[in-house]
């Protein structure tokens, strides 16, 4: 069975005539004369535009491939004896004592009241539309919300002088939409990749906003590229290529400009450059940040292959970063080229049973470990608990990049479709705030007259993480764990022998043989 769709998704708005061969993705009679409606067809006509998910900017991209083990191949184990964490009393350990806060941080100062995390939200429209309602929602929930890479390069008001930022109105309304709801507990992470570090967003941020967590960032689980966006205009085209960003095709040349006004081609791409990982460098980058001010420092790696992993590991050690997220293929974006989010890298199962080995090695030799976070492809409350079960004792967070967007945009769609509808029949938009969402009263309540100058995505996206947070306190009471801490790989059973070879899961019908010994006789 073929885990691949080649030559035609939905995600490249792309379909075939009749059924494809299953390796190529090809129709198995391919006609002269059909106009092409597969990715080859179109691509002959659109060229690299086809490489990337459609319509480029409106959209967040999942990968499609099949992989051959996921989290589905564990299930969370139950148990009807006793209760960690808690006196083993009936009327004590119910579920909603169960405490989903978690700490990050070298020294655990960093405290949020669930253990999850949006995704990088950096230069792209979707992400750029969506800041306000996820970076509210975050802070209200106390999470953290990540300001991405690219954010003051793509600025169109950025002042740029001497190849360095001076002004970004898009940074500072990042910012200071985070602080006017931040309530204590979570907080906001800046990003900075290679464009980001020549033009000194980390010392923008810090120096004028007072930014304490600064993320350096290696890559993602979605692409092993830099980051891009599309170009609806010639002049932003021009504008980023004097700002030293990697345009395609070159915008000042005369056949590009032609070619953009005949309509041959209807956008550019900006690219971000390639880091270039050294061991000494990393180093230095780290204490140069704790030297402009940075109170934490944390790493963001991609699937790249094991190797890599293992520098991301020893190197966080060392220079006791403050945390690393590991973000796994399989995952979701809306600006990767889509072959390479299906067909590269490690994924994510995998990639974090590679951390565990890795993890385990170093404590052997009582090396410092960071607190972990995981990320590709993960979205509900049993995806939490089994990434943190995994690898346990190691994980301390789980990053929620599609699946929290989802969330804010579906709660800002249905807060302007009742806006629309409050306004026609003429009354207070906030009753209807109160009557849409189930959390609606209860942020009433806690915000009072402010209660109305909240985005509804921001609402909609606290609702969904009081979704997960029960889901969770569920499934840790009826795992007897009542904090998080207490979550350990004999949580999970592994329902296939392949998964129970790759991660070191207990196969289900081996699990617990010792006690059955001891319980049987």
């Amino acid at each position: 069975m073929s885990l691949s769709k080649p030559n035609r998704s939905a995600a490249t708005i792309t379909t075939t005539r009749v059924d494809p061969a299953p390796i190529s993705g090809i129709c198995v009679t391919c006609l002269d004369g059909c106009e092409g409606p597969c990715e080859i067809g179109r691509s002959a006509l659109k060229g690299r535009e086809m490489i990337y998910p459609q319509p480029f900017g409106k959209i967040t991209a999942g990968a499609e491939k099949d992989y051959p083990v996921d989290f589905s191949h564990f299930n969370i184990q139950g148990t009807c004896v006793g209760a960690v964490g808690i006196e083993a009393d009936s009327d004590k350990a119910v579920f909603p004592a169960v405490d989903c806060t978690t700490k990050l941080g070298a020294d655990g100062s960093i405290n949020m009241d669930f253990p999850v995390f949006t995704g990088a939200v950096g230069s792209t429209d979707i992400a750029r539309i969506n800041w306000e309602d996820m970076a509210a929602g975050a802070a209200i929930s106390g999470v953290i919300v990540i300001v991405g890479e690219n954010v003051c390069g793509m600025d169109p008001q950025s002042q740029i002088v001497k190849k360095r930022v001076v002004k970004s109105p898009e940074m500072d309304r990042r910012i200071n939409t985070f602080k006017r709801w931040y309530n204590g507990t979570g907080g906001i992470i800046v990003q900075a990749n290679v464009e980001d570090t020549r033009l000194g967003v980390p010392e923008y941020v810090i120096e004028k906003h007072g930014v304490e967590i600064l993320e350096l960032k290696w890559g993602q689980g979605a692409k092993d590229i830099g980051g891009e966006v599309k170009l609806k205009t010639l002049e932003r085209a021009i504008q980023l290529k004097e700002r030293d960003y990697i345009v395609l095709p070159d915008p000042r040349l005369p056949a590009s400009q032609e070619a953009f006004k005949m309509g041959g081609i209807s956008e550019f791409e900006r690219h971000s450059r390639l880091g270039m990982v050294t061991e000494e460098g990393f180093y230095q980058e780290v204490e140069r940040l704790r030297k402009l001010g940075a109170k934490y420092v944390t790493l963001k790696t991609g699937a790249y292959r094991p190797a890599d992993l293992a520098r991301a590991l020893k190197f966080s050690s060392v220079a006791k970063l403050d945390m690393l997220t590991i973000d796994g293929a399989g995952g979701g974006t809306g600006m990767s080229p889509w072959r390479m989010m299906n067909e590269w890298g490690i994924p994510t199962v995998q990639l974090e049973c590679l951390t565990y080995q890795m993890c385990e090695r170093l404590r052997a030799k009582g090396a410092y470990i960071p607190p972990i976070a995981i990320a590709g492809g993960l979205s509900l409350e049993d995806h939490i608990f089994k990434a943190i079960a995994l690898a346990a004792p190691y994980i301390k967070a789980v990053c929620l990049g599609r699946a929290i967007m989802t969330a804010a945009m579906v709660g800002k769609t249905h807060g302007r479709l009742l806006a629309q509808k409050a306004e026609l029949e003429g009354r207070d938009l906030s009753k209807g705030y109160e009557g849409l969402f189930a959390v609606g009263s209860l942020l009433k309540e806690r915000f009072g007259k402010d209660f109305t100058k909240l985005p509804p995505g921001a609402i909609g996206m606290y609702s969904y993480i009081d979704r997960l947070r029960q889901g969770l306190q569920q499934l840790m009471a009826g795992a007897r764990k009542f904090a998080l801490d207490y979550i350990s790989r004999d949580d999970l059973v592994a329902l296939t022998r392949e998964a129970a070879e790759i991660s070191g899961i207990t196969y289900v019908m081996d699990s617990d043989r010792e006690e059955i010994d001891k319980i049987l006789g």
